[in-house]
């Protein structure tokens, strides 16, 4: 029982935080050997042609903000295309983007999901590089230019952007969970970047070669992750760009966050299951670490063994001169006692922020549990059930 408590715990701390330490001291004898890998510096006029990609699904709360901020983008004028496909919408959104001649639209009155959607705008793209992005998101103005330069280089494949959610000091569990996640997740992306490649990309913003995309199937659950990994698996680096940023509100509430969740650890274990050729390390080498490291963990065993864990250390613990086990099982029962405490107090709209992270970490991993259990009942739809956020 020991050595399995003991092993459970190692791979619950290396999951969330062993390998960010890994990665950390990696990168820095990586450093030392070969140096710090150099930002391609590209003149203004010299960027690759561009289509920006946004699928925008029943928008027209937020699509004139949407439409502002793109037009703003800086990008070297005739080298960027910019197409809206907006299928199943039944609200004013295709209407409101046809005002804007300087805008391709794409209108369907069918919704048949978001990913194929994008497999239509994809087959109008006549451009070296398409980036996406979603509808409900602000892009810096000088994302593309920051994505795009990469692309120099012949080795990267795709790019992706940073998510910041916008979580200010009266922020829930939700918005500042959900914010603190992402600054960690982006810190672990530039090092995973720097050490080799991104694992995936998320659909808030990300690009890739038009020549190496790959149409995902209907099904695909999380298909930015899935398009951009067939690209890594084709030997190309993901990039990490965080000066390439979109922003966006937090969920609602936690329980827009955990249905968010949910779909996405879904997601996980379909592309794992999908992805399984990347378990071979010694073809993919750091891909495979970094992959099994990074996301596998998270989306399969890693809240198994939280739960495991807590009953090896209770049934441990109880046992004669086991001092060790006893304060470690105090230290586990005051931790979830702090998330049960941060639930409390979020219904309730009470603020305490440090109990904020034990509660999230919690969701996250109850989330993941009920995307398992989602995907094999299958239970999950591959159409995109939009997360309400805050206004």
């Amino acid at each position: 029982m020991k050595f399995t408590f003991w092993l459970s715990l190692f791979i619950v701390f290396y999951t969330f935080l062993g390998y960010g330490i890994l990665l950390y001291f990696l990168i820095k004898v990586r450093r030392a050997i070969k140096g710090k890998r150099a930002i391609p510096e590209v003149d203004f006029q010299d960027l690759p042609s561009c289509t920006l990609v946004i699928a925008a699904y029943n928008e027209e709360g937020f699509i004139r903000e949407k439409i502002s901020n793109t037009l703003q983008l800086a990008y070297p004028e005739g080298k960027l295309d910019i197409l809206f496909v907006t299928d199943g919408s039944n609200d004013k959104t295709p209407d409101i983007i046809n005002e804007f001649p300087q805008l391709k639209l794409l209108h369907r009155s069918e919704r048949s999901g978001k990913i194929a959607a994008v497999h239509r705008a994809v087959e109008q793209v006549h451009t070296e590089v398409i980036v996406f992005t979603d509808a409900n998101t602000y892009l810096n103005k000088d994302a593309l230019i920051n994505i795009c330069r990469h692309y120099a280089d012949p080795n990267v494949g795709a790019v992706a952007g940073e998510k910041r959610v916008m979580a200010g000091e009266e922020a829930d569990a939700s918005a500042a969970g959900e914010g603190f996640y992402w600054k960690y997740e982006s810190t672990l992306k530039k090092w995973d970047s720097e050490l080799y490649s991104v694992v995936g990309a998320a659909g808030e913003l990300f690009s890739v070669r038009k020549n190496l995309y790959q149409p995902v199937s209907k099904d695909a659950i999380l298909d930015d992750f899935m398009i951009s990994m067939l690209i890594a698996e084709k030997g190309y680096r993901i990039i990490y760009e965080p000066e390439a940023y979109a922003s966006e509100t937090a969920s609602a509430d936690v329980s827009e966050e955990l249905k968010r969740k949910v779909r996405i650890a879904a997601g996980g274990i379909q592309s794992i299951i999908w992805l399984k050729s990347l378990f071979n390390i010694f073809k993919y080498g750091t891909l495979s670490f970094q992959y099994v490291s990074h996301r596998v963990l998270r989306w399969t065993i890693t809240p198994f063994l939280l739960i495991l864990a807590l009953i090896l250390n209770i049934l441990i613990a109880f046992q004669p001169a086991e001092l060790l086990f006893q304060h470690l099982l105090v230290a586990q029962v005051l931790f979830y006692v702090m998330a049960f405490i941060g639930y409390l107090f979020e219904k309730k709209n009470l603020r305490i922020k440090i109990l904020f992270i034990p509660y999230y970490f919690c969701v996250m991993n109850y989330a993941v549990l009920a995307g398992i259990i989602r995907y094999f009942r299958k239970q999950q739809s591959a159409v995109w059930e939009k997360a309400k956020r805050k206004e």
